[in-house]
């Protein structure tokens, strides 16, 4: 099992829609796919804010000088490609002025693992029935 720390941000835009990603293990298809927050893991030496912005960056575009504050600190245990993880996330929320996403930035395994993102509402994560982790992400979306 590897320990793992992670910077996850809610991004959302001015009418308050949060931006998810959807993809999938490609060791499991048969668990389908799932939507989920931008972020990664921290790299040895870099802050939580640090990693969230690098993070930010390569997988959308956005440069963030300011995050919001951290909404949510979970514990998740989950396996990624065959390796089984104990991964401590850290969620900041905070806010951008547009919706334009850049994919330039990904990673190979952004590109084999995400297909697509979408910006949802608060009534669409509500109406779902499709997975979203963190499970709870309405209650931290719909914040202040």
């Amino acid at each position: 099992m590897l320990e793992r720390l992670a910077a996850r941000v809610l991004i959302l835009d001015a009418a308050g829609r949060v931006l998810l990603f959807r993809g999938g293990d490609p060791a499991r298809p048969q668990d389908g796919e799932w939507w989920f927050t931008p972020g990664g893991g921290v790299e040895p030496g870099e802050s939580l804010a640090a990693a969230a912005r690098r993070e930010i960056h390569e997988e959308t575009g956005y440069q963030l000088d300011e995050l919001g504050p951290v909404v949510l600190s979970r514990q998740a245990r989950f396996s990624f490609e065959g390796q089984e993880y104990d991964q401590t996330e850290h969620y900041f929320r905070v806010r951008v002025g547009h919706t334009e996403v850049d994919y330039s930035g990904w990673t190979e395994t952004e590109r084999r693992t995400v297909r697509t993102h979408r910006w949802w509402t608060a009534e669409e994560l509500r109406a779902t029935d499709e997975t979203v982790y963190p499970a709870n992400l309405i209650d931290f979306v719909t914040l202040g």
